[in-house]
C-alpha cells in the first residue's frame, strides 16, 4: 500500500516552496481562499489565465498536445469550472475531498499519471506570473499551489481506491436510433459487467474522438443483460454529440467511463417523491422510474412534470394517460412552451412550483443547467430542504473529467 500511494503521488521539486501536499485535517482552507480572493483580480480573468496554462504546458512539454482533444475549448471550460469550484468552496473542506476523489477515479481512463500532476503545477505557476505580472507574488502563488495540492490529494485517493475497477468500459453498439432530428437513443453492450444505479451518469467516447468525452445520464436501470441506455441531443458540429448521434452505426465500439452522481434513489424510500425532466433530462427520470416500478414495492406515490418546448419534445414516451395506466402510483404532468429570454424554463419551474406542497417529498430534478438552476431554486424557496433535492450539475457545479 505505501509503495502503491508513493508511485500515485505527484513528484517533488524545486517549485515545492509551498510544502508537501497539504493532509484534509490539517489544511487551512479558509485563509487560502481568502488569500486567493483577495488577489483574483491580479490573474482574471480566469480564462485568460488557462490559456497561458496550456500555453506553458505544451510549450515545455510538447508531447503532452497528444493527450487532449484538437479543440481545447471545452476542455479551458471545465477547467476553469473547476478553478471556479475550488475557489467558492475550500471553506468545505469535506465537500472539496468527496468531489476531487470521485474526479480522481473518473479522471484514470484519460489516462493520468503522477508526472502530469507534477507539470501542471508547474505550467500553473508561469502561468500565474504571466497573467499578474509586476503585481505577482510569493504568498499568491503558494496559496494557489496548496489548494491545487490538496485537489490532487483528493484525486489521487479516489484512484487508489479505484485500482480494482478498470479506467473505462468497451461496450458495443446494439442499436441506434434517431428519435427526432437531432437526437438520438443508443443503446450498448459492455464487454465487461459494469456496475452503475438507475439516475447516474457516465462520460463516454467515441473511436472517432478518442480524447474527447462527454457526461449523459444512464436511461435505465441496470438491466440482466447489462445493456446501457443514452439519449444524445447534438450539441453542435466536430464534437462527441455530433460522432454519437451522426457518424455511430450498431456494431461500433464505445468507452464508458466509471457511472457517477449523487441523484439515485434511498434503499429504504421514506417519501413521495416529485421527477422533474426537460430535453434528454428524461434519460435520468426514466431510468428511476424503471427502478422505482422493479424495486420499490411499498409504492410510494411519484409525481412526473415533462417539460418541452412542443409537443415533439416528449420523445420516447408513453403518453401521460398510458403512463399513468400502467403505474398507477404515478402522476404526469407534462409542461409545453418556454418563457421569453434566459429564463427560457421558467414556465416549467413555475408549473412545478404552482401545483402543491412539495416539502415533504424528495425530488429530482434532470436536464439543462438553466432548468435545473430554476427548478432547484423555486423548490428551495417553497420549503423543500436541499438536502432532498438531487440533480443534475447546476450552471456553476462542477464536472469531472477536468484535464489530464
Amino acid at each position: 500500500m505505501r509503495l502503491r500511494r508513493r508511485l500515485l503521488s505527484p513528484a517533488q521539486g524545486p517549485a515545492d516552496a509551498a510544502g508537501a501536499r497539504p493532509a484534509a485535517d490539517s489544511y487551512d482552507g479558509v485563509a487560502d481562499q481568502r488569500l486567493i480572493v483577495q488577489t483574483l483580480e491580479l490573474v482574471a480573468p480566469l480564462d485568460e489565465l488557462i490559456a497561458h496554462l496550456y500555453d506553458a504546458m505544451f510549450t515545455q512539454w510538447p508531447f503532452l498536445r497528444s493527450l487532449f482533444p484538437e479543440s481545447m475549448e471545452f476542455q479551458r471550460k471545465h477547467l476553469e469550472q473547476a478553478f471556479r469550484y475550488l475557489i467558492e468552496n475550500l471553506h468545505r473542506p469535506e465537500e472539496v475531498t468527496a468531489t476531487f476523489t470521485r474526479l480522481g477515479r473518473d479522471h484514470r481512463k484519460l489516462g493520468v499519471r503522477p508526472a502530469h500532476f507534477r507539470t501542471f503545477e508547474v505550467a500553473l505557476c508561469k502561468a500565474l506570473r504571466r497573467s499578474a505580472g509586476p503585481r505577482w507574488h510569493d504568498a499568491m502563488e503558494r496559496a494557489w499551489l496548496r489548494m491545487v495540492r490538496f485537489a490532487v490529494a483528493a484525486m489521487v485517493e479516489g484512484a487508489e481506491a479505484a485500482l480494482g475497477e478498470p479506467p473505462a468500459w468497451q461496450a458495443t453498439v446494439t442499436s441506434h436510433e434517431i428519435r427526432r432530428p437531432g437526437l438520438a437513443v443508443l443503446r450498448a453492450r459492455p464487454h465487461e459487467p459494469y456496475p452503475y444505479r438507475a439516475g447516474q451518469f457516465a462520460s463516454v467516447a467515441s473511436p472517432l474522438l478518442p480524447q474527447a468525452w462527454r457526461q449523459y445520464s444512464l436511461a435505465c436501470a441496470p438491466r440482466p443483460d447489462g445493456e446501457l441506455e443514452f439519449h444524445v441531443r447534438l450539441a453542435g458540429r466536430g464534437g462527441v454529440s455530433e460522432a454519437l448521434v451522426s457518424r455511430t452505426r450498431a456494431g461500433d465500439t464505445l468507452r464508458v467511463g466509471p457511472a457517477d452522481g449523487p441523484m439515485t434513489l434511498d434503499d429504504e424510500l421514506t417519501r413521495d417523491v416529485l421527477l422533474v425532466a426537460a430535453d434528454t433530462g428524461w434519460a435520468a427520470a426514466k431510468a428511476l422510474l424503471e427502478e422505482l416500478a422493479a424495486h420499490h414495492k411499498d409504492r410510494r406515490a411519484v409525481h412526473l412534470f415533462l417539460g418541452a418546448r412542443d409537443a415533439s419534445g416528449l420523445y420516447g414516451t408513453e403518453s401521460p394517460a398510458e403512463m399513468e395506466r400502467r403505474r398507477p402510483w404515478l402522476r404526469v404532468t407534462p409542461v409545453i412552451g418556454e418563457g421569453p429570454g434566459a429564463d427560457r424554463y421558467g414556465p416549467l419551474a413555475d408549473a412545478v412550483a404552482r401545483h402543491g406542497d412539495w416539502s415533504g417529498h424528495i425530488a429530482f430534478v434532470s436536464g439543462p443547467p438553466a432548468m435545473v438552476g430554476a427548478t432547484v431554486a423555486r423548490l428551495a424557496g417553497a420549503h423543500l430542504p436541499v438536502s432532498r433535492i438531487r440533480h443534475d450539475p447546476l450552471p456553476d457545479g462542477p464536472l469531472p473529467a477536468v484535464a489530464p
